[in-house]
């Protein structure tokens, strides 16, 4: 049984995620600053990881409603994606 945060001792590994997750946020945020210049792929991830880890309820919110207008643009690319994701989909030829 481990004690609560507050009173549990950061461990070196706690500082290590949290730096990481911060760069991540901070490239999503540099991605979105400049969604013209980004494929939709990139544009996409970049809105999924502000939407799990934005710092503010607005900035998650404006994640989401970026990630509803690229999935508005082409959303049979991304059915097609979800699909070859999983095992039992058929095999795509190219």
């Amino acid at each position: 049984m481990s004690l609560p945060l507050p009173f549990r001792q950061p461990r070196p590994c706690d500082r290590v995620r949290q730096d990481w997750i911060e760069e991540r946020l901070r490239e999503a945020r540099a991605v979105i600053a400049d969604v013209a210049h980004h494929s939709d792929h990139l544009v996409r991830l970049a809105c999924n990881v502000l939407t799990t880890h934005g710092e503010t309820e607005e900035e998650r919110r404006d994640a989401r409603a970026l990630l509803f207008v690229i999935e508005a643009r082409c959303p049979a690319r991304h059915r097609r994606a979800q699909r070859a994701d999983h095992d039992d989909a058929p095999e795509v030829r190219r």
